[in-house]
């Protein structure tokens, strides 16, 4: 390795680059910005430019520019110090005391002659060495690299060029700021020349504006360009301008932290002001309210006191117009227009009940293996009704819910709104007098929709959100689009992890083997050929879902090795694997002696079996003529007398008293081991004993693996 010299010429200063754009895409600005920065510290500290690694740093962003400020940056690296290894002296000069060849070669790699090389003794002898100094780079020539590289690391799914050039980024480039305290950086790239020029608000401060010091950027930007560049002060400051206009009005404003983040990305100079609209569209449900202004308009709605949407909004603008009454006027008049479009949706989908939309699901693709959302439909249907006949539920509405639960998705709102689908149909269900239980249904079968989000009811809900997500998990593992990597276009680990939180959360006992064979039979019952339904399929299906639950059992703060425990006994009921995981945490947590010394039999089983291969055994292959001990026949009777105890523990799901059960046999497992010799002369014999001591293990097996468990010293 080489040795760093902590001299260099220049002191440390601020860095600050800016890369001018065309409107970013905003609901990415934030984290576009932040990898900016991360990549250019990360080259810096490479290149051993940072004076203190650790120091302040900041990313800026607004809709036309992102910029990195990183402090204490050299303008030169420090000089190397690098010592070469050539050929050994032995090897480098002749017994008349002239070069060789392999000396000559090394000095000529080095660039000076022989006589300039040095010698260096180690343990394993004497050889040639060179000593050199590489001056190091400045900041200058090494900056453009680490920013071709920071860009190419840019999370960009898309990347554009424009004009006649090669360049490639989300929007076209303008300008290039960069300074190095005072001192402008001369360099190029992308086309464009470095440079103290920026630019502030389009409207505020059109022209160019020059940026004295990179400390000063902020400030400078802010106080003659209008643009609050950091992101954080412009979301704070939208934040504290919309809620003082909700006060004023004896109102409280919805903050949706996606919608703030959004306007936070559009504006540079964020204005909020205040709008109404008529009351005559109260009538219209309050999701659609909120929707046509947040994703249409980019307003924040208004509630009263009570929680009633009010006829207000909020309007961020990003300009201090010279006339806020017009702009106030212009945006009501928008959202008038887009609030009539709304009220036009709702009366006219009310004239065809749900049920009479069912038939027109076949015009929207689900899969093209495996049909339209009407044959998915038809399916839901069918699973659902298996399920509400095992959990002895009202097949009815579990039939009507499961029927019904799509069929807003061909409404005109849901084709405005496609976030309210779902909501719109509890809406129009409630309106036509369906079932209470079946219009909840009709929304909830979608929860949870994300990490944390809430669930459907147990009952009606539950089972269509059930029959929903096993259906895609089936039909899509069917057709071989299984996710790989970080890509999932179907949302296959989200529907896993509903199924795995309903399920356990809910207290709804279902085996995924069953639902996962009553799902694919139904793609056969269907007549979809070209898919594999067959049981490797089926088990692919299980196993990804039940993967899952590693980072479900992580994410409620279980150790990792429970979950490997608990998977040893190859559970394939989520609830059933939720209450072993949550029986051995208790069982560790609170009789402390019984784990420890169920593990630890468990684990010298293990050890004595690693190498003997076979099925694992029960108590009826053990040949009771073949025993000769006395330990050996107290274990192999107690092993029959509690089989049966374990097994119908298990199966209620009494695992405390299992624990219990299997705790005493351990006294026994340990007398076996101090007075037999497992590995008897006698084959028979031995055969015999591994069976005994497999018979065990598979019995502890059918509940924990506990050989997995580590127990922290407390």
């Amino acid at each position: 390795m080489p040795d760093n010299s902590k001299t260099r010429d220049g002191k440390a200063r601020t860095l600050l680059i800016e890369i001018g754009t065309e409107e970013l895409p905003p609901k990415t600005l934030q984290f576009l910005s932040g990898t900016f920065l991360e990549c250019i510290a990360s080259g810096l500290e490479t290149a051993c430019m940072l004076g203190d690694v650790n120091g302040p740093r900041h990313s800026f962003a607004s809709p036309r520019r992102i910029a990195a400020k990183i402090e204490q940056v050299y303008s030169v690296q420090p000089d190397q110090n690098r010592l070469r290894k050539g050929p050994a002296v032995s090897a480098a000069f002749g017994d008349n005391g002239s070069p060789t060849s392999a000396a000559e070669g090394f000095a000529r790699s080095c660039g000076v002659s022989v006589s300039d090389l040095d010698t260096q003794k180690t343990g394993k002898g004497e050889w040639l060495v060179y000593a050199q100094t590489i001056p190091g780079k400045t900041l200058e020539s090494i900056i453009p690299e680490i920013l071709d590289d920071a860009i190419r690391q840019l999370p960009i799914p898309k990347r554009m060029r424009w004009g006649d050039c090669e360049h490639e980024f989300v929007r076209p480039l303008h300008w290039l700021l960069a300074l190095h305290g005072d001192a402008v950086m001369d360099f190029e790239m992308m086309g464009l020349n470095a440079g103290r020029i920026t630019h502030g608000h389009r409207f505020h401060a059109p022209g160019n504006l020059l940026i004295g010091d990179a400390d000063r950027y902020a400030d400078e930007l802010r106080e003659a360009g209008h643009v609050i560049a950091d992101y954080a002060s412009r979301k704070s400051a939208i934040q504290e301008q919309v809620n003082q206009l909700a006060e004023q009005n004896d109102l409280k404003v919805l903050i949706d932290s996606d919608l703030l983040d959004e306007v936070a990305g559009l504006t540079e100079w964020p204005v909020a002001l205040e709008g109404s609209f008529d009351e005559r569209f109260l009538k219209l449900p309050r999701e659609v309210l909120i929707e046509t202004m947040a994703s249409h308009q980019k307003y924040f709605s208004m509630v009263d006191q009570e929680g009633r949407i009010a006829s207000r909004f909020i309007v961020v603008a990003n300009l201090q117009s010279q006339d806020p009454q017009r702009v106030r006027k212009g945006n009501e008049r928008v959202l008038g227009a887009r609030l009539a479009d709304a009220e036009f949706f709702w009366d006219k989908d009310q004239k065809i009940p749900l049920m009479d939309q069912f038939e027109r699901l076949k015009t929207v693709v689900f899969h093209n293996k495996l049909g339209s959302i009407l044959d998915k439909s038809h399916r839901i249907v069918g699973l659902a009704r298996k399920i509400s006949e095992y959990l002895n539920l009202d097949e009815e509405a579990v039939e009507m819910a499961s029927r019904l639960c799509k069929t807003d998705l061909v409404t005109e709102m849901v084709g405005e709104f496609p976030k309210l689908q779902g909501v719109v149909g509890r809406y129009y269900a409630h309106a036509q007098g369906i079932d209470p239980d079946v219009a909840e249904a009709i929304e909830s079968h979608y929860l949870p929709r994300f990490s944390g989000d809430r669930l459907p009811s147990a009952g009606t809900a539950s089972s269509v959100a059930i029959a929903d997500r096993i259906d895609t998990l089936c039909g899509i593992f069917a057709c071989g689009d299984v996710p790989s990597g970080e890509s999932d276009p179907f949302g296959l680990r989200r529907a896993s992890l509903g199924v795995l939180r309903i399920l356990a959360e809910n207290q709804i006992d279902l085996d995924l083997e069953d639902v996962t064979d009553w799902s694919m039979k139904l793609y056969r019952e269907q007549g979809w050929a070209d898919i594999d339904t067959g049981q490797a399929v089926r088990q692919n299906v299980i196993q990804y879902v039940l993967g899952r639950s590693r980072q479900l059992m992580l994410s409620k703060g279980y150790d990792a090795g429970l979950w490997n425990a608990v998977m040893g006994g190859v559970p394939t009921r989520p609830l059933d694997l939720v209450n072993r995981i949550e029986s051995i945490q208790k069982l560790v947590n609170e009789e402390r002696e019984v784990a420890e010394s169920i593990i630890a039999i468990n684990k010298r089983i293990s050890n004595m079996l690693k190498n003997e291969s076979g099925e694992p055994a029960s108590p009826t292959e053990i040949d009771l003529s073949l025993i000769q001990h006395k330990s050996e026949l107290e274990l192999a009777n107690t092993l029959v007398d509690m089989e049966s105890a374990v097994l119908e523990d298990r199966q209620h799901g009494n695992y405390a008293n299992g624990y219990r059960s299997l705790f005493r046999i351990c006294g026994h497992i340990d007398q076996f081991f101090d007075n037999v010799l497992v590995n008897a002369e006698n084959p028979r014999v031995r055969h015999n004993r591994i069976k005994l001591l497999q018979s065990i293990r598979s019995m502890f097996l059918e509940v924990v693996d506990f050989s997995q468990i580590r127990i922290r010293k407390s």
